[in-house]
Order: C-alpha cells, then structure tokens, then sequence
C-alpha cells in the first residue's frame, strides 16, 4: 500500500522510492535524505512489495532499475509533481527537494551550447528533475503540442510566436554565415547582400515549412530568394559538408561559433550574414494552462539565466549586422 496508517498517501514513501529509483543507490539517498541506510533499504524492501517487482537488481558494482521500475519511476516523477503543484503554495516550491518532469521541445542548431549548461544546472539544482529535451518533427503542431500538454516548454527562433502562446525572449543574437577556409568571404566582416544571394547555399530539409525557418522567412519578407544548392536532414552534417564544398549555411551567431569552436580541425570560418537580414531572436514559449506552475516557472528562469551569457556577449561585441536592429523574423 502507498498510504500510511492513518489511510492518508505516504508521500515521503513515494519520493523516497522515486530516489531510489532514479540514483539506483542506497547510501547516495540515504546521504540526501539525512536518514540511515537500512532505513531507506526497508523503503526499497516495501516498495519491491507494493509494486510487484525488484525494481532495482545488481548490475556488476552497481545497481540497475527493471523495466517494471523504469515505469514506476515515470509515474512516481508525474504525481510528484503533480501533487506538488496542487498542495504546494507556489513560494514554498523548492527545485532542490521537488521531484518533477517536464518535456522541453528546443530546436537542434541550439541544442549544443545550451542543453550541455543547462543539464549541469539542472543535475546541481534539481536532482531529483526529470527533463526530457527533444526536437520538434517537421510535422508537429509545436502550439498544439503546448496546450495539450505533450510539451511544456518550446525554445524555437520561430519568425513568429503564436499569439496564443506566453513567450519571453532569450537573446536577440546576430545572423552569420559558416563558411570553409578557402571560401571568397572567409576573412571578411560581413558578406554583401548581392553577393550572398548570388553564392550556393546549404540547409537543412525544414526549409520547405518557411515558418520553421527564420533564413527563408526573412528572405522571402526581403522580396529575395538564394540559391540552395544542397539540403541537409540534420544539424550534424553541417560542419563536414561545409567544410569539403563551397557552399554557405547561414545560422544564429551563437550556434555559428559554437560549430567553429567545436571542429577546429575544419578549418571554419564566421562571417557575418548582409545586414539585411537584422537579429535572429531565440524564444521561449509556454502555454497559459503551465504559466503559475511552479516547476515550470523554474526551469523558464534557469533557461533565460543560462542563455543570458550570450545576450551579454553580443553587446559587448557591436558589429554591423548588430547595429542594423533588432529586426523581428516576420511570419511567412
């Protein structure tokens, strides 16, 4: 049973339980939750009772969760947080004891240089979270999905947001060009417009939903098209193609760096993007239903904290493309 003696639900059998099964370590819980091993070993042994299971077997030195456990953990994360939410007063929320899950939908190209400091955050602040970041399908409905609540964060560089969505943005941030070594503009500042229209593209395959895409449309506002001489699937493939052709990718300054950082053995190069095209904003969105949640409001701080560094970086370094404005990506 998961009620105590006085029939009332033992939410401290339930968490400890959810611990156990997400560190798969008797002392590391029994540490976190100042209590004595065997005590917290009796919980395991309950709980194997309730649920009809071992839940947690030995694995070599360690231990590993069953599949029954795998599901008793997700359920556990669930009514949690749901519990928490729906007794808590939102003030008493506390991220460093509250088990709660949440699914963050974050387009790839800022993947790389945000989810890596904000997993550490997450795994030093909220230990007992549980957060799913996935990239959106080319066929989702990102604002169905957020009312409906199969998601519950979106960061997206959308051109534009859904009004009927709640949203902040993260950092306005310069477009810029990725180019190879030996690419015409590789030593320049900033590539003409003319030139850059004129000059074979990359992309990904997302390019035939505009409204995925802030390049194409911003171009398509512009009254413009570019040449786009190949389209990728994925993120991944865009610094090996780069560096063996001739072609561009145009990004977000911040992920156009990132790549550069990453594979110097590429020999990549930053240009900035014809001024024309103004500031990639990054956003983040949430659906009215999840706007007083206490967990979600949490994990919206730790985002927009984490991604405040870059905000920071692009003012301290002006460029042409920076002064040109903070020009908004229209809807196609």
């Amino acid at each position: 049973m998961i009620t105590d003696q006085n029939g009332t639900i033992d939410v401290r059998f339930l968490r400890t339980t959810f611990l156990l099964l997400s560190e798969q370590n008797v002392s590391r819980v029994a540490g976190k939750l100042g209590q004595s091993q065997p005590s917290v070993s009796a919980v395991l042994k309950r709980a194997r009772h309730v649920f009809d299971d071992p839940l947690l077997v030995r694995s070599g030195q360690g231990m590993a969760v069953t599949e029954r456990g795998e599901a008793v953990r997700a359920s556990l994360c669930r009514i949690l947080a749901e519990l928490s939410e729906t007794i808590s007063p939102e003030e008493a929320f506390d991220a460093a004891t509250t088990a709660f899950a949440m699914r963050v939908s974050a387009m790839s190209c800022f993947n790389g240089f945000l989810i890596p400091p904000i997993a550490e955050r997450l795994r030093k602040e909220a230990p007992m979270a549980s957060i799913d970041f996935f990239a959106p399908a080319e066929s989702d409905d990102l604002t169905e999905q957020l009312s409906s609540g199969a998601s519950d964060l979106l960061v997206a560089n959308w051109p534009s947001p859904h009004e009927s969505l709640r949203s902040s943005t993260i950092f306005d941030c310069e477009t810029a060009c990725i180019v190879n070594a030996d690419h015409p503009f590789a030593g320049a500042e900033e590539m003409p417009m003319e030139d850059y229209l004129s000059l074979p593209h990359l992309s990904l395959g997302s390019v035939v939903r505009p409204a995925f895409s802030p390049i194409g449309g911003r171009l398509k506002q512009l009254g413009v098209n570019r040449r786009v001489a190949l389209s990728v699937p994925e993120y991944a493939l865009v610094p090996p193609v780069i560096a063996r052709t001739d072609l561009i990718f145009t990004t977000a300054r911040p992920y156009a760096e990132f790549v550069v950082d990453r594979y110097p053995d590429y020999g990549l190069r930053v240009v900035g993007a014809p001024r024309e095209f103004g500031n990639m904003r990054l956003y983040l969105l949430w659906h009215e239903r999840a706007h007083k949640s206490p967990a979600n409001r949490w994990v919206r701080d730790l985002i927009r904290d984490v991604s405040r560094r870059y905000g920071a970086d692009l003012q301290e370094r002006p460029t042409a493309a920076g002064m040109a404005g903070l020009a908004e990506l229209a809807a196609v």
